[in-house]
């Protein structure tokens, strides 16, 4: 299952926006309203739960400065990958787009696209605000 994100601009250069997103405790400020917990756990990790889901623990997987950062689960229950595309706009702006990458049977499948969908939209739409 594949989930894109839209594209948006941030105010803030392609390496400073890597920068940022490479930095897990500055998820914190990304994660929706309904969030009961955020947690660093590591340097490149975090751990966090909206309220009715399941904890959900990532962790920097790999970081191709300054176009693209990915982040994966850190459990084998439901793998899945995070990654961040980054393109520069001007000297002080980039763009972003999200995608969210996991294998789900077709149950998991539905039943998760509409909140991870609302979770992209939510990130993208904090990431504009920065």
């Amino acid at each position: 299952m594949e989930l894109k994100s839209k594209q948006v601009t941030v105010n803030k250069s392609a390496e400073a926006l890597c920068d940022f997103l490479a930095d897990v405790k500055n998820f914190e400020q990304l994660m929706p309203e309904n969030t009961s917990k955020f947690e660093v756990i590591r340097d490149d990790a975090f751990v966090f739960a909206l309220k009715g889901m399941p904890e959900i623990a990532l962790e920097v997987k790999e970081i191709n400065r300054p176009n693209q950062i990915v982040l994966g689960a850190m459990s084998d229950k439901l793998p899945f990958t995070l990654t961040g595309h980054i393109q520069p706009v001007t000297e002080t702006s980039s763009s972003i787009e999200l995608l969210f990458a996991g294998e789900f049977n077709a149950m998991m499948a539905m039943m998760i696209k509409s909140p991870i969908n609302k979770f992209l939209g939510t990130l993208t739409d904090k990431l504009q605000e920065l």
